[in-house]
C-alpha cells in the first residue's frame, strides 16, 4: 500500500491525534518527523516515518515524493514564513501535492500579524486545493504547556482577563483533519473549529479543581508579566511575542465565538471540557 498523505506536526498535540485517527482507519500515510529517534511512533503496516525539517531542504524530496495530500502544521518556533515555510511549500507543490490541509487559527482572517495568516495567503496564491482548519485554543494546552504549572503550583497563568474562550479538544480537530484529508468535499473550504461551550479561565480553574480535588487558581497576569515569565522560562522572544499577541486578542473577546463546523462535519457534538479534564487528569496529579 502506497502512502499519498504526509502528516507534519507530529508528535505535537494535533499531529499525534491525526496519526492515531489514520491508523484506526487503516489508511496508509507518511509522517515527517524532525527527530526520527525522538518520535513517539513506531513504523507500522500503514505508517512510514521519514525525516523532515522545514529548514532543511535536503529532507524535502523523500518527505514529499508521491504525496498528494499534506497535513500542514507550522512549528511554533518558526515565525519567518518566507524564510522558513515557503521553500517547503514550493517543494511540496513541485513534487505533486494537490491538497493542503492547514492547521490555522480562529479569527486569522482578521489578524494579519500572526504567521498563520501569511501561510494561508501563500497557499491561496499558489492555486493548490486547500482546507483551512481555523481552530480555537486547544484544551490540551493545559495538559502540555501549562501542565507543570498546574501540577506543581496549582495555578494557571495566562493573560486573558475574564474573557471567554471556546476551547476545543485536539481530538476533534484531528477527526476533522482526517475527514479533510480523505474526503473530496472539504476542498477549498475554511472551517472555524471550536468547542460547544465558551469558558473563562476562572471557570476552567474551577472545573479542574473539581476533577483534581484541590484548588486550582487562575492568576490572570498582565501581558507584560506573562512575557517576562515566558522569557525567564527560556522561551524565544519571537515565539513569546506571537503567543502574547494571541492571548491579547483573546483578552479582547475575539475567541469566545462558538461555531457548529465540528458537529456538522463529524455528525456529533464536540468533546466538552469536563470530559477532557477527566481524560487527562493524570498529567496534573501530584505524587
Amino acid at each position: 500500500m502506497t502512502a499519498n498523505i504526509l502528516v507534519t506536526g507530529a508528535p505535537g498535540n494535533v499531529g499525534s491525534e491525526v496519526v492515531h485517527e489514520l491508523q484506526k482507519l487503516g489508511i496508509p500515510f507518511r509522517v515527517g518527523v524532525f527527530d526520527q529517534n525522538a518520535a513517539r511512533f513506531d513504523s507500522s503496516r500503514y505508517m512510514e516515518l521519514v525525516p523532515f525539517d522545514f529548514t532543511k531542504p535536503e529532507t524535502y524530496q523523500d518527505a514529499f515524493n508521491g504525496i498528494k495530500r499534506l497535513f500542514l502544521v507550522r512549528p511554533p518556533a518558526l515565525s519567518n514564513v518566507q524564510r522558513d515555510i515557503a521553500p517547503a511549500l514550493r517543494a511540496a507543490l513541485s513534487c505533486g501535492v494537490e491538497h493542503i490541509v492547514f492547521l490555522s487559527l480562529q479569527g486569522v482572517e482578521k489578524n494579519h500579524v500572526v504567521p498563520h495568516h501569511k501561510i494561508e495567503q501563500m497557499i491561496l496564491e499558489s492555486g493548490v486545493r486547500y482546507t483551512f482548519l481555523r481552530a480555537s485554543f486547544f484544551m490540551q494546552n493545559l495538559s502540555t504547556t501549562q501542565a507543570a504549572e498546574i501540577r506543581e503550583q496549582s495555578e494557571i497563568g495566562l493573560p486573558v482577563g475574564a474573557a471567554k474562550t471556546s476551547l476545543i479538544d485536539v481530538r476533534d480537530i484531528a477527526a476533522v483533519a482526517v475527514r479533510a484529508l480523505t474526503e473530496d468535499q472539504h476542498a477549498d473550504k475554511k472551517y472555524t473549529l471550536t468547542g460547544a461551550e465558551s469558558l473563562d479561565y476562572y471557570e476552567v480553574a474551577e472545573k479542574l479543581s473539581r476533577v483534581l480535588n484541590r484548588r486550582i487558581r487562575y492568576t490572570n497576569p498582565s501581558v507584560l508579566e506573562f512575557i517576562g515569565q515566558q522569557l525567564r522560562a527560556g522561551h524565544l522572544l519571537n515565539y513569546t511575542l506571537v503567543v502574547a499577541a494571541l492571548y491579547t486578542i483573546t483578552r479582547m473577546g475575539n475567541a469566545r465565538a462558538i461555531t457548529h463546523d465540528v458537529e456538522t462535519i463529524l455528525g456529533r457534538a464536540p468533546i466538552l471540557f469536563d470530559q477532557f479534564a477527566h481524560d487527562y487528569r493524570a498529567c496534573w496529579q501530584t505524587g
